[in-house]
């Protein structure tokens, strides 16, 4: 695509954007009495408008009806998770049996762990990105820990190479390759949440396999962001949160992936509560753990209905657009802003993008490495309208998401960029 640096440019992408009229399907925060440019979709994306909707509904339905609730009314209780379970599958490419939402993200990763970390002998050993985020190394520190072993032995880093920033897919096949023997799991980001790198789980799943593990992903910055084939490329389980991309609430609720092969496999331990029973005999209150089919039977406590509530609003969103499509507008906004980078950083050396060049390895988020600053530059972004986020020690990321962000908005981030930067 043939980027240009004007304004005229950027209404006209926007003009000819299908999604263009999503943004007004979310509220924007204000700056100076103005709406900002929101750019932090990675940590907390927008609220729709349409969220508060389907809480009222449920808080109405509560005072209606109270207990009731669970088995009368429109979409009763008892199986309300069950509204969200076909849209959050397409979002992350699987079969509606593998898919569960429940929870909170590193819940959902202990009871994941619990049943695909299974160390035996000399497979005991984990395979992880360096500097994941600090809840996947906290998880794998308790976890290895509570079989016994030491995190420092246990736990494999891959990290990039010196003077790069970002891992080679050459590297992490290399890696698993080199610790087959003694591999029980490989567990990756599905995308890095500090540079945006997207990994080819694609080919980290298969090489894992071939090693004889377990292969997981925590999507966290993935689902919602870019397309993936959960099913296709045969993962054994993934985890994500929905508060980022899938604009979904603070702390909002969390998803899980179990492969369907992994359906009624009754030699998997697993953390049980009540409400992954068979649903069929679940209020007989019996002895006997029966679990449900698929990812359903990892299923612990009664759902969160109000966290549910904003996620299926948001989860709508997302079934109207279609990742596809929103995948699309995603590269070439990202594409834009790397031009505009590039541009108006010209003649200095204060920015270095940490994130990879081609528009297919990385998601909605460019990360810029400030070399003089940098927390300086951040706030005078943020004074200037510009919700972007800070990463210490230096790195500022910037998240256009195409569900609510526009050409001109980056565009006009742009000009502030420039502008902080001559003042630099």
């Amino acid at each position: 695509m043939n980027y240009q640096n004007t304004l005229a440019f950027a209404q006209e992408q926007d003009q000819q954007d299908p999604l263009n009229h999503f943004k007004k399907r979310f509220y924007a925060p204000q700056i100076n009495k103005q709406d900002a440019i929101y750019f932090c979709g990675n940590s907390l994306g927008l609220q729709p408008k349409s969220a508060q909707a389907y809480i009222d509904h449920e808080m109405q339905k509560w005072a209606d009806l109270a207990v009731e609730g669970h088995f009368k009314g429109e979409n009763p209780w008892f199986n309300y998770h069950q509204l969200l379970t076909e849209s959050a599958a397409h979002v992350v490419g699987a079969k509606p049996v593998e898919v569960v939402i429940m929870n909170q993200l590193t819940v959902n990763l202990h009871l994941m762990l619990v049943s695909f970390y299974r160390p035996q002998g000399k497979r005991f050993k984990v395979i992880m990105e360096g500097g994941a985020f600090p809840s996947d190394q906290y998880a794998l520190e308790t976890q290895t820990r509570f079989h016994g072993y030491n995190p420092e032995e246990a736990i494999i880093e891959i990290f990039p190479r010196e003077g790069e920033y970002t891992l080679r897919t050459e590297d992490i096949l290399k890696t698993i390759n080199d610790h087959a023997d003694e591999l029980a799991l490989v567990l990756m980001g599905g995308i890095n949440y500090y540079t945006g790198q997207v990994y080819d789980m694609e080919a980290i799943t298969k090489a894992g396999h071939q090693a004889g593990a377990v292969v997981g992903f925590d999507l966290a910055h993935a689902a919602g962001n870019i397309p993936v084939k959960l099913h296709d490329w045969d993962v054994d389980f993934a985890v994500w949160c929905t508060y980022k991309y899938l604009n979904s609430g603070p702390g909002g609720t969390s998803g899980v992936f179990v492969h369907e092969r992994h359906a009624n496999n009754p030699d998997l331990p697993r953390f049980a509560g009540w409400w992954g029973h068979d649903a069929s005999s679940r209020f007989q209150m019996k002895k006997g753990f029966i679990p449900m089919v698929g990812a359903e039977g990892w299923q612990l406590s009664n759902a969160q209905i109000l966290p549910l509530a904003v996620h299926r609003a948001s989860l709508e969103l997302f079934e109207e657009a279609g990742m596809e499509n929103l995948r699309a507008k995603s590269e070439k906004l990202t594409g834009y802003l790397e031009y505009l980078i590039d541009d108006v950083h010209a003649d200095k050396d204060v920015l270095e993008m940490i994130t990879p060049r081609d528009p297919k390895a990385r998601g909605c988020q460019i990360s810029m490495l400030v070399k003089k600053d940098a927390r300086l530059l951040f706030d005078k972004l943020m004074e200037a309208g510009i919700i972007v986020d800070y990463r210490e020690p230096n790195v500022i990321r910037v998240a256009p998401t195409p569900l609510y962000n526009s050409f001109e908005e980056v565009y006009r981030f742009s000009e502030i960029l420039h502008q902080c930067l001559q003042a630099h």
